[in-house]
């Protein structure tokens, strides 16, 4: 199983390059950087990343969060508060012995999210498991390198202690573009037939998609999806006067 550590438009270049060094320290060979805010590549972020400058090198860049992830069938996401818990939180071990558990084939991603502001909602709901550090309730904010590096401790902790054995081959959940297409087509049926609105379609799909996001939806299952959306709308359109 291979993991990618990405960042959500980080700002700080210091820290882009300390997050490159932990992954080095780890080994993690891969960095995903979604719509950055500072330069990867400059001296300030080089001067962190010390010896793992190929990291920061070869660091992959994607315009959002869903492109960064179309290829990942496991994602923990996290974060240090959510305005409504469309999704269960968990501690690091539990979230992350989740994603040590994936088949040796798949890809699994790790996320954090802005300096300022962590991630959405919306962006929180593209992930399997919602991971939140125990930090004092007195000032919960940790800098972004620190939360990276209390993770991935964690993280070999998991992949180093004897736990569940990894997922099947046929026995995993469906990439996030496969899924993110499927309620694309969902969505646009459902604003067809006037069961969604524009205005509230938003709301509406993002408890659609934590629903799915609970039953760990599976490449099969999603490929059922789409053929019922595809079916329903040829018979809609059929219907048509």
């Amino acid at each position: 199983m291979s993991l990618s550590v990405v960042l959500v438009e980080p700002a700080g270049p210091l820290n882009v390059g300390s997050v490159a060094r932990l992954c080095a320290n780890f080994g993690i060979s891969q960095l995903r950087l979604v719509a950055p805010r500072c330069d990867h590549l400059g001296e300030e972020a080089r001067l962190m990343a010390v010896h793992a400058e190929a990291l920061l090198e070869q660091a992959q860049v994607f315009p959002d969060l869903s492109a960064a992830l179309a290829d990942c069938q496991r994602v923990v996401a996290t974060s240090g508060r959510m305005e409504e818990e469309a999704l269960p939180l968990s501690g690091p071990r539990e979230s992350l012995s989740w994603l040590a558990e994936a088949p040796g084939h798949c890809e699994a991603a790790l996320v954090f999210g802005r300096e300022d502001r962590g991630l959405s909602n919306q962006e929180l709901l593209q992930a399997g498991r919602i991971l939140r550090l125990d930090t004092s309730a007195a000032y919960a904010s940790m800098n972004l390198s620190h939360a990276v590096a209390i993770c991935l401790h964690e993280w070999q902790q998991c992949q180093t202690s004897d736990g569940p054995e990894p997922a099947s081959r046929g026995d995993d959940l469906c990439a996030r573009g496969s899924l993110e297409a499927a309620l694309s087509d969902a969505e646009s049926l459902l604003l067809e037939v006037g069961f969604l609105y524009p205005h509230t379609a938003e709301a509406r799909m993002s408890k659609l998609r934590a629903l799915l996001q609970r039953a760990q939806i599976r490449e099969p299952e999603v490929a059922l999806l789409r053929g019922m959306v595809r079916q329903l709308r040829w018979a809609a359109q059929r219907h048509c006067p």
